[in-house]
C-alpha cells in the first residue's frame, strides 16, 4: 500500500519535474506561450506536496520558501500570457522585493534557529532558498541565468533529500538537473540566435 509520504513524493516530484521539462522545452520553441503557462501552473500544483513533505521533516525554511515562490510563478504566467509585453510594473516590483525579502527572511530565520550556521543541512537549505527564489524570479522574467540558480537549487535539494532518505525525490532531482542543463543550453542558443539576427 502506498504510504502518504511516498504519495507526497510522487505528487510533488511529478509536478515540479513536469514544470522544469515544459519550461526547458519552451526555451527553444517558436511559440512558447502555452508551454510556459502550463509549466508555471505545474509548479503551483506541486507546491502543496513539497510544503507538507518539508514541514514534516522540520525543514521549515525550505517549506516556507516554496510558498514564497508563488508570486514569481504568477509573474511567469502573466509574462507568458502577455508574451513579455506590458507586464504590470507595480506587480513586477512587488515580486522582486518580495523575492529578496523572502531570501533574507529565510537566511536570517535559519541563522536565528540554529544560532549561526551550524549544520550541513542548514547550508543546503539556504542554498535551496537562494536558488529557488531568485531562479524562479529570473525565469519568470525570461532571464536564462535563472537556470544556473536552478542548478544550484537542484543539487542542494538533492543532497538534502539524500540525507533524509527520500530516494525517489533524489532520483527526481537528478532527472531535474539534466532537464535544467538542457533548458539552460537551449536558452543560451536562443539568446545567441537573437544576437545574430
Amino acid at each position: 500500500m502506498l504510504s502518504f509520504d511516498l504519495f507526497l513524493q510522487i505528487w510533488g516530484g511529478f509536478f515540479y519535474l513536469l514544470a522544469k521539462i515544459l519550461l526547458a522545452f519552451a526555451e527553444g520553441a517558436n511559440n512558447s506561450r502555452k508551454l510556459r503557462i502550463v509549466g508555471w501552473f505545474s509548479y503551483l500544483l506541486g507546491i502543496p506536496a513539497w510544503v507538507i513533505l518539508l514541514a514534516g521533516k522540520d525543514n521549515w525554511v525550505v517549506a516556507s520558501i516554496d510558498l514564497g515562490t508563488v508570486p514569481s510563478m504568477i509573474l511567469g504566467i502573466i509574462t507568458a500570457w502577455k508574451q513579455n509585453i506590458k507586464v504590470n510594473k507595480v506587480f513586477d516590483i512587488f515580486v522582486k522585493v518580495f523575492t529578496f525579502f523572502m531570501i533574507v527572511v529565510g537566511v536570517l530565520y535559519s541563522v536565528y534557529i540554529f544560532h549561526g550556521i551550524t549544520t550541513f543541512s542548514q547550508v543546503l537549505e539556504i542554498l535551496v532558498t537562494f536558488g529557488f527564489l531568485l531562479g524562479s524570479y529570473l525565469l519568470a522574467k525570461n532571464n536564462y541565468n535563472g537556470w544556473l540558480l536552478f542548478m544550484l537549487m537542484c543539487a542542494s535539494m538533492g543532497t538534502l533529500l539524500l540525507i533524509q532518505d527520500k530516494i525517489l525525490l533524489v532520483f527526481q532531482q537528478g532527472i531535474s538537473l539534466v532537464v535544467i542543463v538542457f533548458g539552460y543550453v537551449r536558452a543560451i542558443q536562443k539568446a545567441k540566435c537573437k544576437e545574430e539576427n
